[in-house]
């Protein structure tokens, strides 16, 4: 593999701050800085504040930390000022200065952990019924609060002993019918969530899949680097990048389409690869260009006119559903809506409010988790007076975060509609 890291990538984002005319757009549009003085907005802290980056000169960077990197801004922007990304682009930098300042910062420490979602999975794994206790146990969860800096309230997934490849490896091949003859073929990229902790979204969309007649691939593959790219840490979150294009690649060359059920992982793989992390490679473009988000290609799917739509009348059902930002910067519509659409007896609603506040791991950290909540407050006070019990979100976190502040099971489309195609 031709693994070529350029910067000038890096550069290309942070020039679109020439085009910024300070309309102000994207700081009305900003889900933090209506709860919050300590964020004075996306433009002030992006494309305004690049140009006291230059090595040496001063820099407002004070507030940069409170950006949660929703993206929001970037898509509102009207003139093509890529603000997420300058922001993110600017904490990795900072994050450099911290270390070589305060190295032994305990925020420094917890946002390492944060970023090490995968090795978290497998640890908490190997002693899951304890690992679960704890966290369980209020007393334990201050103490981490006030050592790590991670909320005491923060939404944390239940470890399983078992993880979701060794379902699909163990007994789903051994039940499953065998593949018709000529089947097409599709890779599933699951991610961490779905491996180590939720693993019902992983066995909803293999189901699914091999409902419509696919033979479904579960290729080598690791945490996508997001977590790690997040919290500022771009080399580590490269190294998992670089791992993950030498997985994949087989899968790439052989002309599969690899579906992600999160949409945050498929983002990593569609535009971060390239866009923020730097790394422009053949190979890298090729992942992105056969990356789908599982929504996306099932609707796809239905209109070449070959989804399935044998689904159960719903007798009435109400699910109310939450876009989650990194959704939206796919720019692929509302695939999830659209599927949904298609069961009888189902109603569906979008709730209309931009972020729940978690943006990956920005709400578990104490000094955010309150200014995460009051950002989610308008979505978990809706949900709460819908009268549903049930909502719908395709994001991970969100997932996690949504049912904790307001009470719902949150689920999976997929999820949906595989129990509305009969398959459990």
């Amino acid at each position: 593999m031709n693994e070529t890291y350029t910067p000038a990538l890096l550069e290309d984002i942070k020039r679109t701050a020439d085009l910024c005319v300070k309309c102000n757009i994207c700081t009305s549009a900003c889900p933090v800085v209506p709860v919050t003085e300590l964020f004075p907005g996306p433009k002030y802290v992006g494309p305004q504040a690049q140009r006291f980056r230059d090595p040496g000169a001063p820099s407002p960077d004070y507030s940069l930390d409170y950006c949660s990197g929703c993206g929001i801004c970037t898509l509102v922007c009207p003139h093509g000022v890529q603000v997420m990304e300058i922001n993110t682009a600017a904490k990795a930098e900072l994050r450099k200065r911290n270390l070589e300042k305060k190295p032994l910062d305990p925020k420094l420490l917890r946002n390492w952990l944060l970023g090490r979602n995968e090795a978290l999975g497998q640890l908490g794994g190997i002693v899951a019924p304890v690992a679960n206790l704890a966290l369980g146990i209020k007393p334990v969860r201050i103490v981490m609060e006030k050592t790590l800096g991670i909320h005491h309230k923060a939404p944390f997934p239940r470890f399983h002993f078992r993880k979701f490849r060794g379902w699909f490896f163990g007994e789903h091949q051994r039940e499953k019918a065998p593949a018709p003859a000529g089947a097409p073929k599709v890779a599933y990229f699951h991610g961490c969530a779905t491996n180590h902790y939720e693993h019902e979204v992983g066995k909803a969309i293999v189901r699914v899949l091999e409902h419509n007649g696919f033979e479904v691939l579960l290729p080598d593959q690791n945490c996508c680097g997001l977590p790690m790219q997040s919290n500022g840490d771009f080399d580590g979150a490269r190294r998992y990048a670089y791992a993950n294009l030498k997985k994949l690649g087989p899968t790439v060359e052989q002309d599969i389409p690899i579906v992600v059920g999160g949409t945050s992982c498929g983002l990593e793989l569609k535009s971060d690869y390239r866009e923020l992390l730097g790394i422009h490679t053949p190979e890298a473009k090729a992942l992105a260009e056969h990356v789908y988000d599982i929504n996306e290609f099932l609707w796809l799917l239905h209109e070449e006119g070959r989804l399935k739509t044998d689904f159960r009348e719903q007798g009435g059902r109400y699910l109310p559903y939450h876009t989650s930002c990194h959704q939206k910067l796919h720019r692929i519509g509302r695939p999830a809506l659209d599927l949904l659409a298609l069961v009888p007896g189902l109603t569906v609603e979008e709730q209309g409010v931009d972020c729940c506040g978690i943006t990956g791991t920005y709400g578990y950290k104490s000094e955010k988790y309150d200014i995460a909540q009051a950002v989610g407050k308008p979505l978990f006070d809706k949900l709460k007076a819908s009268g549903a019990s049930t909502a719908v979100c395709d994001n991970e976190t969100c997932r996690w975060n949504i049912a904790t502040s307001s009470g719902l099971t949150v689920v999976h489309t997929i999820q949906v509609l595989a129990e509305a195609y009969g398959l459990g």
